[in-house]
């Protein structure tokens, strides 16, 4: 099939690796421009960017997806259909309905579960055991769109968003595959989104990233590994922030205050939470690496009265 394919970050470079493999001819690629990013704010290139430039393909990065000029430019490359893995933005209804069989969708959860811009950080943070990938056919509204395939995976009690991530990008790319064959052969079944069962993964605000000590241990261990690799959670110590980027779940907590320090040698950093306690396992203290609980602990005085949380 003839494929625009849009896209911006790491997981949508999965999906149109698989289009190019599966023999797809990709008319355009489109992403978002560069942003700056990182203390210096260099001008950097979105990861799809580079994909594109390393495959030869035809680059584009327009500022705007709702003006003539964009539509102009979808009608000269001539796709049978568009393709769209995070890419950023919502698509006007010009553009949906331009290519033969519409615009078609990766998205990083089992829906109508996890509408929205951060469906994996969001399974994770609720502590959820199952999520999966859906191909949907693009509507007018926020992720409302038929669901053409989806597939569950469960989620390990100790992943990552990163490791999931990860795992969903290759499945949402071997999805896309036989959508784009059940597509063009004919065969492929909608099946319209049960609204009572919506709900919605809203972006990460600094708030997600606080870590709250009057929180049970499991909360806090979800809000952990949800917010690892980026933006990661964090607490403060000795009034210097101190992110954390592992972390065990622990039954007792002594029956000590929340955030005190009930354990700090080579065996272990543990703090006491609302209900159970949380051993730390990498930490990073500000303008630091990240490091184990050993070699923090080595440069740190502890006593009875320490407390995370101040």
């Amino acid at each position: 099939m003839r494929v625009v394919f849009m896209g911006t970050p790491d997981f949508a470079v999965k999906s149109l690796d698989a289009v190019l493999k599966a023999g797809h001819e990709v008319k355009g690629v489109i992403t978002q421009p560069d942003r700056p990013k990182g203390r210096g704010k260099k001008m950097l290139p979105p990861p799809v960017k580079e994909r594109a430039l390393q495959l030869g393909l035809p680059l584009y990065q327009p500022q705007s997806v709702k003006d003539e000029a964009f539509l102009a430019l979808l009608k000269r490359l001539e796709a049978e259909v568009i393709v769209v893995a995070a890419y950023g933005r919502i698509l006007p209804q010009s553009v949906l309905e331009l290519p033969l069989f519409g615009c078609i969708n990766v998205h990083g959860s089992l829906l109508p579960q996890y509408r929205g811009a951060a469906p994996i950080q969001r399974a994770i943070l609720n502590g959820d055991k199952e999520t999966g990938v859906t191909i949907m056919q693009m509507a007018a509204g926020m992720d409302t769109g038929d669901i053409l395939l989806k597939k569950a995976v469960p989620i390990g009690e100790n992943d990552t968003t990163g490791q999931l991530f990860e795992r969903l990008a290759y499945l949402g790319g071997e999805l896309l595959v036989d959508a784009l064959e059940a597509l063009a052969a004919g065969r492929l079944q909608r099946e319209k989104q049960n609204e009572a069962e919506a709900t919605y993964a809203p972006m990460l605000s600094k708030t997600d990233e606080i870590i709250d000590w009057q929180k049970p241990a499991y909360i806090l261990h979800n809000q952990v590994r949800g917010l690892n690799p980026t933006p990661g959670a964090y607490t403060f110590f000795n009034g210097e922030r101190l992110k954390i980027w592992e972390t065990q779940v622990l039954d007792d907590n002594q029956n000590r205050p929340a955030g005190n320090v009930l354990k700090a040698d080579g065996e272990g950093l543990v703090i006491s939470c609302q209900e159970g306690a949380l051993k730390l396992l990498t930490v990073q203290p500000a303008g630091k690496k990240i490091m184990s609980f050993k070699d923090f602990v080595n440069g740190v005085t502890f006593d009875m009265s320490s407390r995370l949380g101040q």
